[in-house]
C-alpha cells in the first residue's frame, strides 16, 4: 500500500528478488531525434499512452537530472532535451498478470531514457515514480525498498542486500497458471485495502518490520528453511490482507490453493522446507526450492497438472533435469491430477540489474526511430 499515490511512497519498506533477464525480460530502446514533432511509447508491438502520469513523471524526473548535471549548459555533444523522444518496449513475459511486468517495465524506462540522456546518478527514486516495486528492480539480486520518512520521498529509495551470486543454489519456479490480465489492478486494489483493511495497517506498523530484519538474516544465512518459511508466512499474511479489504479482492484462485496445497504436502512428505511459495497480486504461483529440489519438484507439478499439449514446452528456461518418483512420495503427494491447469513452468535464478544491449540488431526501433518489424 502507498501514503503518497502521486509520488509512491509506500507504508512499509519491503524485500523482493530481481529475476535473471536471460529467463524473464523487458527490452525497451529509446531514442531522441530533432525530426520526432511528439514523444510517442510503444508496448509489445502496439502504440501505448505516453502521455500516462507514470510516463510522464519518469520522463520529466530524468530530464530535469540531465539538465542539473549540465549545469543549465547546452553542450554540444549532449543530446538536446528539448527533442522528442520514442520509446519501444517488449517483455518476453505475460504483462499485468501479476508477474512484475511493470516492476521491469519502468526499471527498464528509466535505465534507457537515462543512459540516452547520459544521466548517471541513483535511478531507483526515478523508477520509483513509475511503478513502486520498479525502484528494486534497478537493482540486482536482493534488493530491500527503503520506506524513507522524508515527505518528498528523496529517501524512499532501493539498497542491495546481497548480489545475485550470493546464493548461487536457489532456484525460482514460476508456475504459469493464467496469463490473462487480473481482473483488480495492484494499484487499485492497494489503494482499497490502504482505506479498508486494519490488518493492513496492523501488518505494516508491527509485523513486517520484524520480518524484514527477519528475512535479511535468513538471506545472509543462505538458510533456506527460514526464508521458505517466512516467503511463505508473509505471503498468506499479504493475501488475508486482501480477503480484509472490503469489497475483498481475490487474487488466488482455486487452483492457486492447490498448489499451496501441493507445496506443503512435498514439504511434509520430505519433513523440512524444500520448496516455498509466493504469490503477488496474481494467480501465479513463485517456487522458491535449491537447485538439488528442481528435477523432482518439477516432475511432481507434472504429475498433478499434466500438460494439455504442450508437453515439449511445459517447463521453460533453465534447464530440468529428469527425476524418478518414489511410490511413496507420489501416494503423499500427488491427488486428484488436475490436466491442463498449469499452463507452463519458468525455471529461473536470482539475476543482475538493467543491463546494455550491445547488439545492434536487438534494438527496437529502426533508425527512422519507428518500431522494426520483427521476426
Amino acid at each position: 500500500g502507498k501514503r503518497d499515490a502521486d509520488l509512491i511512497l509506500p507504508i512499509n519498506s519491503s524485500l523482493s528478488v530481481t529475476l535473471h533477464q536471460d529467463q524473464l525480460k523487458t527490452t525497451t530502446t529509446a531514442a531522441a531525434s530533432r525530426d520526432f514533432t511528439e514523444d510517442r511509447l510503444w508496448l509489445n508491438g502496439k502504440e501505448a499512452n505516453v502521455g500516462h502520469p507514470r510516463v510522464q513523471a519518469c520522463l520529466r524526473e530524468v530530464r530535469r537530472l540531465a539538465r542539473k548535471r549540465r549545469g543549465g549548459s547546452e553542450d554540444t555533444a549532449a543530446l538536446s532535451l528539448s527533442y522528442k523522444i520514442h520509446i519501444a518496449s517488449e517483455n518476453n513475459f505475460p504483462t499485468a498478470a501479476g508477474l512484475a511486468s511493470s516492476a521491469a517495465g519502468f526499471a527498464c524506462l528509466v535505465s534507457a531514457v537515462a543512459r540516452l540522456y547520459g544521466v548517471e546518478e541513483e535511478l531507483s527514486e526515478v523508477a520509483r515514480r513509475g511503478s513502486g516495486s520498479a525502484c528494486r528492480s534497478m537493482l540486482g539480486g536482493f534488493v530491500q525498498w527503503q520506506r524513507g520518512e522524508r515527505p518528498d520521498g528523496t529517501d524512499s529509495l532501493a539498497l542491495q542486500v546481497a548480489p545475485e551470486t550470493h546464493w548461487p543454489e536457489l532456484r525460482v519456479l514460476i508456475l504459469v497458471v493464467s496469463a490473462e490480465k487480473k481482473p483488480v489492478g495492484s494499484t487499485v486494489g492497494m489503494q482499497t485495502s490502504v482505506e479498508t483493511s486494519p490488518l493492513l495497517k496492523h501488518r505494516a506498523e508491527v509485523v513486517v518490520p520484524e520480518r524484514l530484519a527477519q528475512m535479511m538474516q535468513h538471506i545472509q544465512e543462505r538458510d533456506f528453511e527460514g526464508f521458505g518459511q517466512l516467503a511463505m508466512r508473509d505471503s498468506n499474511q499479504f493475501h488475508a490482507t486482501c480477503l480484509d479489504t472490503f469489497p475483498p479482492i481475490f487474487y488466488l484462485t482455486d487452483l492457486s490453493r492447490h498448489i499451496i496445497a501441493l507445496a506443503h504436502r512435498y514439504n511434509a512428505h520430505h519433513g523440512h522446507t524444500k520448496v516455498a511459495y509466493t504469490f503477488d497480486a496474481g494467480p501465479n504461483a513463485v517456487i522458491f526450492a535449491l537447485a538439488d529440489t528442481v528435477a523432482e519438484f518439477v516432475e511432481v507439478v507434472r504429475r498433478s497438472f499434466p500438460p494439455a499439449t504442450n508437453g515439449d514446452q511445459f517447463v521453460q528456461g533453465l534447464p530440468v533435469g529428469s527425476a524418478a518418483l518414489s511410490q511413496e512420495l507420489v501416494a503423499a503427494v500427488v491427488t486428484e491430477p488436475l490436466p491442463g491447469a498449469v499452463q507452463y513452468i519458468l525455471h529461473t535464478k536470482p539475476g543482475p540489474g538493467p543491463q546494455l544491449v550491445d547488439d545492434p540488431s536487438q534494438h527496437l526501433l529502426g533508425a527512422d526511430g519507428l518500431p522494426r518489424s520483427r521476426a
